[in-house]
């Protein structure tokens, strides 16, 4: 997977936006939340769609507000820092060096790697022929055909905006090709109506109207998807600068469906540039090709019809084209840095997005929960905290520290899908003696987001202390898997072993521990947190922890590099599918320039997290409070 980190650096000029279409009804963010199967981040939807649309505007209007008092840079230097969350160590010997990542979205670059082992890239856009329908396939079906009156009409009777509840087309040139070219014009632009052919006063008409009312926009008609076809429409997804769950609420909401029709195999990075597989249920290629005309900064392609959808984690992993800019670094710190990266790795930490963006951390949380402290994880959701946040947040934590009131702190609050919107719903549906009760209103993957944390913190001050102490060998008392259980290696066992193949557990009821040094570790950390590590099992079943193993180092694959030389940081520096797509021509490296750039390429296995592998070579703090610094430095 790849990481989700909000840095909230300035567009900069040439940067793509989304369209009008897209911005007026903006989908409201989710809380992101760490699917534990493939290490990728998910987000559940809670509400009916009537509340979910009554909040999008009110949610704009409020982001529109942010920013007002100290500058992010400084608001962020309340932030965590790596060592705040057990990311200490590094494996390389070289010298680090100072760079900018992710200065511009589009420095970000991630094509998913599919179950199959293929890099997934968009390059095709045409919309598949199926041979019973090539004759009526095979004609340009698009809103040519419509004049720009009957196209408003028509968006109106969609919308059910028009009063006469139809919309009348003459057809001028009779025949049965034009008649076929304006039914399915009609069909395929303007999803949930449908059409007839009335004749009136000797003359041929079209006619839209919704066949089943409002409920024509919730899904097609079932009898009209071909038997012989997979119900499921495969193609790949090109976002810019969106994560892959706000992609598929735009998706949704264009094409009048609920995004439960949609499946994939992990979710993806906003602040990039991305490629993936997406699956959906029943909705043609045509219907999906014809919204590349509607929308900026996405494209859907490479269409087939499968009889399956798409399942979490069933992806190799990803791989990521990553340019940082303004380096430090002499052309030798970076051939040790990178070539160190291709022969040994990284350390297999849990990136700082896992943790959060705010002075309190997801762990703590986590932490309290664990211990059964209802009453601290109540405190530490609610309480005022410095930081970067949306201004409506801090008041309804100021109304919260000075009221305790819930019903008060929830009317600051006009954005109420947040957990801190939840939680205060449910201790104003249950009251605040029945916390657990009242948190459970929390999304059930939001709610695990918090104890996932607490077991990431532990296993990367635990990998931390395990380099410590015995560097980067085998030795006895480490843990390998085989066939899927953990195994204790013996002295003699250890001297066979790579540092590549030993695992390290999140705690948990069903894991074993190693019995060197670093296994008592565990117990010393868990009882300093008045955690008993021979009971992980929670009175709330959900709370109870089964633990995993991970791996200690990761050793990317596909590693290459080069330097570049820039005199505009406005530039793009990497050739996207779209470009190649749209025939653009190729970035042009300068050999000399104001500025020198790593770009760099490596695929990761599924939940790691390229960061960890870009802090290896830098040797730098990744988290969002030292890159927000270094951007200010850069900006000024």
């Amino acid at each position: 997977m790849e990481d989700k980190e909000p840095l909230a650096e300035p567009v900069h000029v040439g940067e793509k936006r989304t369209c009008p279409e897209e911005d007026s009804e903006h989908i409201a963010k989710r809380a992101k939340v760490q699917d534990e199967a493939n290490g990728s981040h998910a987000t559940k939807r809670t509400e009916d769609d009537k509340e979910e649309l009554e909040g999008e505007e009110e949610e704009e209007a409020l982001e529109e507000c942010d920013g007002e008092g100290e500058s992010f840079a400084d608001m962020m230097k309340y932030g965590l820092s790596e060592v705040d969350v057990g990311i200490c160590k590094f494996v390389s010997e070289h010298n680090g060096f100072s760079g900018i990542l992710k200065e511009r979205y589009s420095d970000f670059v991630v094509n998913e790697i599919s179950k199959e082992g293929k890099i997934v890239r968009l390059d095709d856009l045409s919309v598949p022929v199926e041979p019973e329908e090539a004759s009526v396939e095979a004609a340009p079906v698009d809103c040519q055909v419509l004049t720009e009156e009957q196209k408003q009409q028509l968006s109106d009777l969609q919308l059910f905006k028009n009063k006469e509840r139809n919309v009348s087309i003459e057809v001028e040139d009779d025949s049965k090709e034009k008649r076929t070219l304006l039914h399915k014009a009609v069909k395929t632009s303007y999803p949930g109506l449908e059409t007839k052919t009335e004749e009136r006063d000797g003359k041929k008409f079209i006619v839209a109207y919704h066949a089943a009312g409002k409920k024509a926009l919730a899904a097609p008609r079932k009898h009209s998807w071909p038997k012989n076809r997979g119900s499921f429409c495969h193609f790949v997804l090109y976002k810019e600068n969106k994560d892959t769950m706000d992609a598929i609420n735009v998706l949704s909401k264009f094409l009048r469906v609920r995004p439960n029709v949609f499946s994939y195999m992990g979710t993806k990075d906003k602040r990039a540039i991305t490629v993936q597989e997406i699956a959906v249920l029943k909705i043609s290629a045509e219907r999906l090709a014809h919204l590349n005309k509607c929308l900026m900064n996405f494209k859907l392609g490479n269409f087939s019809y499968k009889k399956h959808p798409l399942k979490l984690g069933e992806l190799q992993g990803n791989h990521f084209t990553v340019v940082l800019r303004n380096i430090s670094g002499s052309d030798e710190q970076v051939e040790h840095a990178m070539t160190s990266l291709r022969a040994t790795g990284f350390i297999n930490y849990y990136g700082m997005q896992r943790f959060g963006t705010t002075a309190v951390a997801t762990h703590q949380v986590g932490r309290s929960i664990l211990q059964n402290n209802w009453s601290e994880v109540m405190d530490l959701i609610l309480k005022p905290r410095p930081g970067a946040e949306k201004g409506y947040l801090v008041k309804c934590r100021e109304e919260w520290a000075q009221t305790q009131d819930p019903e008060a702190a929830l009317k600051k609050l006009p954005v109420k899908r947040c957990v801190e919107g939840q939680l205060l719903r449910g201790l104003s549906k249950y009251g605040k003696n029945n916390i657990i009760t009242a948190f459970g209103l929390i999304p059930r993957n939001n709610r695990l987001m918090y104890i996932h944390s607490y077991q990431s913190f532990v296993w990367n001050t635990m990998v931390s202390r395990r380099v410590e102490a015995y560097g980067l060998k085998a030795v006895e008392g480490d843990l390998v898997l085989k066939g899927g259980t953990a195994h204790v290696l013996s002295a003699e066992e250890a001297e066979k072993e790579s540092i590549h193949d030993i695992v390290m557990p999140l705690p948990g009821f069903d894991v074993i521990y190693p019995t060197h040094e670093v296994g008592k570790g565990y117990r010393d950390m868990l009882a300093a947190d008045n955690l008993d590590i021979d009971n992980m099992r929670h009175k709330v079943k959900d709370y109870s922890l089964a633990g995993a193993y991970r791996r200690i180092l990761i050793r990317p694959s596909d590693v290459s590099w080069e330097v570049i030389h820039y005199d505009d940081a406005r530039v793009p520096l990497v050739y996207t599918d779209v470009e190649k797509l749209e025939n653009k021509p190729l970035p042009v490296y300068l050999t000399e320039g104001k500025y020198r750039a790593l770009k760099m390429e490596f695929s990761l296995p599924p939940s790691t997290y390229a960061t960890m592998a870009i802090r290896e070579v830098l040797k730098m703090d990744t988290s969002i409070k030292n890159q927000t610094q270094l951007n200010t430095v850069w900006l000024n």
